[in-house]
């Protein structure tokens, strides 16, 4: 097989990064990933455990196909699949202009996540880990760790979660008082946001009254 180009291996602090073309036919980055992993990348995919983070640019997979992804590099010993990412290209940007980021995975202790805009986690957010972005933040998982939203003076910024247990949040400067006093205890979906410069919670139905939903989180 004549190697090609369409899939970029990159080696960072975290691990590595897998950087799949999104243009060429879904069949030919699954062999061109299926090969590099068993003939042109032995020395670099050996040894001990490596985190692995897939980005699709703005291809869209479904579940059967990402986890034809994960099965292949899963023949790697040492790799584990860390998130499989796809950009969004929304049609209409919000009002405010930011672009949605989704991401699919776990953000672990010692991890930082940083975007530029709103972002969509489908995951959890580990206790040691840390969410940092512009805009909103949506946690269709457990928040457990540190989510920061609105970080650069966007005020109207709000972090919600399926499950919203975190070590601390804060919005622009704004930080979240001890967790046992503003934990509702409810196993619903909720949401932070300021109201005159203070902290508040409330349920994900409520947010509606600041913005339009993510997909995921309309009944």
């Amino acid at each position: 097989m004549t190697e090609k180009q369409h899939i970029t291996i990159k080696g960072v602090k975290e691990g590595l990064i897998f950087l799949l073309d999104d243009n060429c036919e879904f069949s030919a980055l699954l062999e061109e990933l299926q090969y590099k992993l068993e003939k042109s990348h032995q020395q670099l995919l050996s040894g001990p455990i490596v985190h692995v983070q897939v980005k699709l640019g703005t291809r869209q997979l479904n579940e059967e196909e990402k986890d034809r992804i994960k099965s292949a590099i899963r023949q790697q010993g040492n790799l584990l699949v860390q998130s499989i990412e796809s950009e969004v290209r929304n049609e209409t940007k919000p009002e405010d202009g930011n672009n949605m980021k989704v991401l699919s995975g776990i953000i672990r202790s010692g991890q930082t996540l940083e975007h530029d805009g709103n972002l969509l986690l489908l995951g959890d957010l580990n206790p040691g880990g840390t969410l940092l972005c512009t805009g909103d933040i949506y946690v269709l998982g457990a928040l457990r760790g540190l989510a920061h939203a609105g970080y650069k003076g966007k005020e109207d910024a709000v972090i919600a979660a399926s499950l919203l247990r975190p070590t601390q949040l804060r919005i622009q400067e704004v930080i979240s008082r001890p967790p046992d006093e503003w934990m509702t205890g409810d196993a619903m979906m909720e949401f932070a946001y300021l109201s005159e410069g203070v902290m508040k919670i409330d349920k994900i139905t409520q947010l509606q009254r600041l913005r339009k939903l993510p997909a995921v989180f309309r009944a």
